[in-house]
């Protein structure tokens, strides 16, 4: 009898203590439900709820920093779900606002906020994404192109650019400035002061692009392509900015689906770390790793990876080994001219140049990484023992491999013939690279497991075209060599993208004007046996139904349609199987399927005057989310949006786009995804990416700011907790 009353008392207290959160979630006109580890409530402005518009806690009370962002729905209700115990400043950010007072709270509570409208344009637009202000970027006119030179007469374009696109991919795009970090945020739209005093922006402009360790290759490539008329084009641009002018549109609030989005962020490295990637699980299986540990690579600034374990909210490091003590650091490298944030100080010192990742089905990492200095192997060279080097020797490559395992917690170092980049698994756990210039490399990890021998794991194979089109590689002619239709031909190839496809093949994306895709079918032999076709992205094509150029990164969906982001502001398609030609043969040399090329322009504003491009987007990497690991449905591609500062995602053909809202200046280069729990719906999944801009202390914050993991997840409704 007592247990009976003591099992209702506590069935009571219970439902009084869920009633009274709910009840607190209520007030202000709005019943929003929470449990004890949520925040929530209603955000009013002047003229009542307001949809649309983000929420953000952030604490320090974690081992490493964290932040949590939800949007408001039509009502302005909003729910924080799932926060670590401590205190957090709340305060909203939206379009037409400036942002609110922070207030205090913890998990439990109700939060009601006032958002404050922006009291001018001016103040409203400090809020809009980088896009907005690199829009008004005004491009040199269609009619400048050919340029004809530096010269007296000449109009400064460099006469090897030929197109208004060109100029876009050199010195604007994904393959020029934005390749390494965002334009357009308040850091890079204005001089910094600390740069010192110039008699005009031009000048001041010539003295920016000298700045800090990677100052020399910013500068080569203004002179490349005409330094007077790029730094003109640039300064035209500040300077507009300077006298007020703000960007001619702005942008729209979340709608629809876009308002589901539950955005969470640990800091992690350091204030001088800059990424490239990270990793969380296996791309073929995204249960491994459930609940782990997220790894970072930090190219040249660091010699070891930053580590961030969402079950603890903590953030450590592994470090990076080499083997020849002589191995070449990018400490070796000082700054061209001084930084504004960094004075003369040398802030990268990275051997290893950690690049891009791939997980295996034992959680193992594989990482893109310098062990060595530049030259090979003698098996690798000319005369060597290596089987791939008696078709192609290779005497020097720029980056090997290293692989972590966290069980033993150790990093292994491995050898390769080839240069490294980007790499990802087939299905036989063999890898396949980029990095590799005229040949395509692969790594046997079955092979290395079983007998610990790096050369026999390892090999490589020339790009050959079937132009003779009997089906099979037999002789070719050379890469500089024209066309014999009696025999193949090698062709260049390089990959920058790779991504094995569920039919065996392996696609890689060709950097370039246009640039192009690549299909490899290894064979029995690859070495011996692999042929390649090649497919141009549409240029000039009046057969193309639109035209771009200039790929990037680039993924394969689960039926072998390749996606590929190009330079020209696109998110491009290539389906093989709607070629209504040969495949093979004297004419398959890449323009001859623009049948199979379907292009979706990104959204927001484009550049002024911009003929040849779509978008003032500048998205560096794409990722197919072949198991719904967003939210979104299954084989929905991702882009970078690095100066809409979003993650892009194409549904039914149309952009969806989710912010990163603070701090402001995200700049990705890939996504990855995992599912924690296949049972847990979408608080058991997440999609994945990281802070990668080289400069971090262009982000909002300034010098002192840190990388972040970004975890992305859509929830069923913006209530849903």
């Amino acid at each position: 009898m007592r247990m009976t009353r003591l099992i209702v008392l506590l069935c009571f207290v219970l439902g009084l203590a869920i009633s009274l959160t709910t009840l607190r979630a209520q007030q202000g006109g709005g019943a929003v439900a929470i449990d004890n580890d949520d925040i929530g409530g209603v955000v009013t402005g002047a003229r009542g709820p307001e949809a649309g518009v983000w929420v953000v806690a952030e604490t320090r009370d974690t081992p490493t920093r964290l932040i949590k962002i939800v949007v408001t729905n039509d009502q302005g209700r909003y729910v924080l779900p799932d926060l670590p115990k401590g205190t957090y400043d709340v305060w909203v950010r939206g379009y037409g606002l400036v942002d609110s007072p922070k207030v205090k709270a913890t998990p439990g509570k109700a939060v009601n906020l006032t958002a404050v409208t922006a009291p001018n344009a001016a103040a409203a637009a400090q809020y809009y994404p980088a896009q907005y202000w690199w829009s008004m970027m005004q491009l040199p006119p269609k009619s400048d192109f050919p340029g004809t030179g530096s010269g007296p007469g000449g109009n400064g374009i460099a006469q090897n650019i030929k197109s208004q696109g060109e100029w876009v991919r050199n010195i604007v795009a994904t393959d020029a400035c934005t390749a390494c970090h965002q334009i357009g945020g308040k850091a890079t739209r204005e001089i910094p002061k600390a740069l010192g005093s110039f008699e005009d922006s031009v000048a001041a402009w010539d003295r920016r692009i000298q700045s800090g360790q990677a100052g020399g290759a910013m500068s080569a490539r203004f002179t490349q392509v005409g330094r007077t008329r790029a730094l003109q084009m640039y300064a035209d641009w500040t300077d507009r900015v300077a006298r007020g002018e703000l960007p001619a549109a702005a942008p729209a609030r979340p709608i629809g689906r876009e308002r589901n989005i539950v955005i969470t962020m640990w800091d992690y490295g350091t204030d001088k770390t800059y990424l490239h990637d990270e990793i969380s699980s296996d791309k073929r299986n995204p249960t491994v790793n459930a609940n782990g540990p997220i790894y970072g690579a930090t190219e040249e600034s660091t010699q070891f990876l930053p580590v961030v374990n969402p079950a603890d909210n903590s953030a450590t490091q592994v470090a990076l080994v080499v083997r020849d003590p002589k191995t070449p650091s990018a400490a070796d490298q000082p700054p061209a001219a001084p930084s504004a944030y960094w004075g003369d100080e040398v802030i990268w010192n990275s051997q290893s140049v950690s690049h891009s990742f791939a997980m295996d089905k034992q959680a193992r990492v594989w990482v893109a990484a310098r062990i060595r200095p530049g030259e090979t192997a003698a098996y690798c060279r000319e005369g060597g023992s290596h089987p791939s080097a008696k078709v192609v020797p290779i005497a020097q490559n720029n980056r090997q491999m290293q692989m972590w395992d966290p069980k033993t917690k150790k990093m292994t170092p491995v050898d390769t013939c080839f240069g490294t980049h980007h790499l990802n698994f087939d299905d036989n756990d063999k890898l396949w690279f980029t990095g590799s210039g005229p040949v395509i490399g692969w790594f046997d990890t079955r092979i290395y497991d079983r007998t610990h021998d790096e050369a026999q794991a390892q090999g490589w194979a020339p790009f050959v075209l079937d132009t003779n089109g009997n089906g099979k590689r037999d002789a070719y002619v050379g890469i500089m060599d024209p066309i014999d239709p009696t025999k193949d031909k090698r062709i260049q190839g390089g990959f920058y993208g790779v991504a094995p496809a569920p039919d065996g093949s392996v696609w890689g994306s060709v950097l370039g004007m246009p640039g192009s895709l690549v299909r490899v079918v290894p064979g029995p032999d690859p070495t011996n046996t692999a042929l390649s076709e090649i497919y141009e992205i549409p240029w000039n094509n009046p057969k193309a139904a639109a035209q771009g150029f200039a790929p990037r990164g680039m993924d394969v969906d689960s039926k072998g349609v390749v996606w590929t982001t190009l330079s020209s502001g696109q998110l491009a398609s290539f389906d093989r199987r709607k070629c209504k030609g040969p495949l093979n043969g004297p004419s398959a040399t890449g323009q001859h399927c623009p049948e199979g090329w379907a292009l979706y322009a990104y959204p927001g504003p484009n550049f002024k005057g911009a003929v040849d491009v779509a978008s003032a987007d500048s998205a560096y990497y794409n990722f197919i989310d072949r198991f719904d690991m967003l939210g979104l449905g299954k084989d929905i591609p991702l882009a970078t949006g690095n100066e809409s500062e979003a993650l892009n995602a194409l549904v039914d053909g149309k952009f969806m786009t989710f912010r990163i809202p603070y701090p402001m200046g995200y700049y990705g280069k890939g996504f990855d995804g995992r599912i924690d729990d296949p049972n847990g719906g979408w608080k058991g999944k997440a999609v994945y990416s990281t802070f990668a801009t080289r400069a971090p202390f262009h982000m909002e914050g300034g010098k002192g700011t840190t990388a972040k993991i970004i975890k992305f997840q859509v929830r069923p409704d913006v209530l849903s907790k």
